[in-house]
């Protein structure tokens, strides 16, 4: 594995046609939306979701590129493949427990062998406290939430069910519910520190290689990712700002905001990635720091 040696900020814009990118369990899972503004929002945990089984659909398995969060596999069960590792005995009651979490090798030791076994760990870190102790870990690759350039429009349509659920209905069909954006585009900013992926006590162990897997699966996700729910979904630019030192050379906001979307204005409502127009102010990224196009 190459060491990673370069900080990196990063924005991605994706977008969705007649599919719902992230229900709200708590609104019937209509599509996010802040409340205040309309403008449509996707968690970052949804994102690393996608990342997480593109990741796994290329590695498998793999030595090395497991998935730490994974259904219906209970988080102890994927800590206690450390212990076994290391040879150390699983904790039976808060005692013991409360040995672990204090014997700070043996916690080093623990989260060290989970960061090196588990991809999205060493991304995205992971807390990993609890009754088979592990450890904490601060991932160096962090996401912001998404937000919808423009505000969008929550529908819900009505389908019919050639079939009903019970036997004993006296119905020959059924109702329900279809919540959709009719086109939304989306946008995420995101970073990626090398100082937390090779911290000699903190780190993780991230390196070039897992940065390059990670840049794959954004522009990939989504194309892995299809059902009738979500509808037409795509990355459609991945910008990239490579910083000349671990620490970086400009700040993260002063980067973000030389990547401008607008909606054209003959497109009221808009309908599709065309209707915007994404520009890049290449003028003005500071010295020190590299603009790389991937999408």
């Amino acid at each position: 594995m190459t060491t990673l040696s370069n900080r990196y900020e990063f924005v991605l814009l994706y977008d969705v046609e007649n599919g719902n990118p992230n229900g709200d369990p708590d609104a019937g899972n209509m599509p996010r939306i802040d409340p205040e503004t309309g403008y449509g929002i996707v968690t970052d945990v949804c994102l690393k979701r996608k990342i997480r089984n593109y990741v796994e659909m290329v590695k498998g398995d793999a030595v090395g590129w497991k998935i730490y969060i994974k259904e219906n596999i209970p988080l102890n069960a994927q800590h206690e493949l450390a212990y076994k590792a290391t040879n150390t005995p699983i904790p039976q009651n808060d005692e013991q427990r409360k040995a672990i979490r204090k014997d700070v090798q043996k916690i080093f030791e623990l989260r060290n062998w989970m960061c090196q076994n588990f991809y999205d760990i060493r991304t995205f870190g992971a807390v990993m406290n609890t009754d088979v102790p592990a450890g904490i870990v601060r991932g160096p690759v962090q996401l912001n939430f998404s937000r919808s350039i423009d505000p969008i429009a929550q529908m819900e349509a009505s389908i019919t069910r050639l079939t009903v659920t019970r036997q004993d209905e006296d119905k020959q069909t059924e109702m329900g519910r279809k919540n959709y954006v009719p086109y939304g585009l989306y946008r995420v900013e995101g970073y990626i520190s090398a100082k937390l992926a090779n911290d000699a006590t903190k780190g993780t162990g991230f390196s070039e290689e897992d940065l390059q897997l990670f840049w794959e699966a954004l522009i990939n996700m989504f194309e892995h990712d299809r059902s009738a729910a979500r509808g037409k979904m795509a990355t459609r630019r991945l910008i990239v700002f490579k910083h000349d030192s671990d620490l970086g050379n400009a700040p993260a906001h002063q980067l973000f905001e030389l990547v401008k979307v607008e909606r054209k204005p003959e497109a009221n409502p808009p309908r599709s990635f065309g209707d915007y127009t994404v520009t890049v102010d290449k003028a003005g990224v500071p010295q020190g720091v590299e603009l790389i196009e991937m999408l």
